[in-house]
């Protein structure tokens, strides 16, 4: 049933009819330019360093900058998101579609499942 005796807002969902404002064409040419302006400057230095012998090592650490910067914070976790190790969240609850032991031991012994 449709909820139309409720004030707008007590509901703790947001309005199905709120738009949510799409990136403009000068900001997507903008973050599209600013990163082909770096994989050139990643390029021109990679050379830079092929002609030092040193290109390698360049690559290397170029690698272990890419994972560091592709990291996520602790503060950028949202609210109510649960980890992806579950001894990180409350009561330890393991996050959909998480293969526990118990399960891989049932399946491995062909036991029957508990609500079956």
């Amino acid at each position: 049933m449709l909820e139309a005796a409720q004030p707008q807002g007590s509901t703790s969902e947001p309005p199905w009819n709120t738009a949510i404002p799409l990136p403009s064409c000068w900001d997507q040419s903008f973050l599209t330019n600013i990163t082909f302006l770096k994989v050139l400057l990643w390029l021109v230095l990679l050379g830079l360093f092929v002609e030092l012998e040193f290109g390698l090592a360049y690559f290397v650490l170029s690698l272990f900058y890419w994972m560091y910067v592709g990291t996520r914070g602790p503060e950028e976790k949202k609210e109510g998101e649960k980890s992806a190790y579950s001894v990180f969240n409350p009561g330890c609850e393991a996050i959909q579609g998480t293969l526990t032991a118990e399960q891989l031991e049932r399946e491995l012994q062909l036991r029957p499942l508990a609500g079956r």
